[in-house]
């Protein structure tokens, strides 16, 4: 897989002209927004799939917001306590962090869904879609978030993703496809040409226009 990518498009193309040569029958694509919704409009498209979102916020450091300390979706939250242990982080820092992440999760998706229902996943083969996975902490509450709904099978879909992360992958998904795990690996947004920051205006246009199609 030649890298960089062009931007997300390129990158969610990519990615749907390896899946359409699986058989992959009574498919849900779910996006985590927003960087991941640009990749799997172009995936389902082209699986001819609907598509919806799956809002997963990460839980950052309470001094160094950028770096994870855990995530959480619907009710799952993972916490990745080797991190939490090593840097010192109090039980009430974590609580005010996941408070503040929580109603974020819940104001997005409010905004994204604009009154829509999330699709019924039930039995459903679902492909879980982000533009790349460095810890891979976010995917990881969404695969556990999406497993209690009951679907047939959940496949983490993603153009590039740290060794690291596609291995984890592996234990949380029942298959992970990944177009490139590049060495050594600092951040999603180096194998991008264009990456540029996703809007909310975007996620809602996107998927606006799907369910319309529907």
């Amino acid at each position: 897989m030649d890298l960089p990518f062009q931007d997300r498009a390129e990158a969610g193309r990519l990615l749907a002209s390896q899946l359409s040569t699986r058989e992959l029958t009574n498919a849900v694509v779910l996006a985590l927004p927003r960087g991941g919704v640009p990749v799997a409009a172009e995936v389902a498209a082209a699986l001819r799939a609907p598509l919806d979102i799956v809002v997963v916020r990460k839980l950052g450091v309470p001094w160094q917001p950028e770096l994870a300390m855990g995530a959480i979706c619907g009710s799952t939250r993972i916490l990745e306590r080797d991190e939490i242990d090593a840097i010192g982080i109090s039980r009430e820092q974590i609580e005010k962090v996941v408070a503040r992440e929580t109603r974020e999760m819940e104001r997005r998706e409010k905004l994204y869904r604009s009154g829509r229902p999330a699709l019924d996943i039930h039995g459903k083969n679902v492909l879980l879609v982000d533009d790349g996975l460095a810890t891979g902490s976010t995917m990881a509450a969404a695969a556990r978030h999406i497993r209690s709904l009951r679907p047939a099978k959940v496949i983490v879909a993603v153009p590039v993703a740290s060794s690291e992360a596609r291995d984890r992958m592996r234990h949380e998904a029942d298959e992970c496809l990944c177009l490139a795990c590049p060495d050594p690996f600092f951040a999603v947004g180096q194998w991008y040409v264009n990456f540029d920051q996703v809007g909310d205006e975007e996620v809602q246009e996107i998927l606006s226009r799907f369910a319309t199609a529907d």
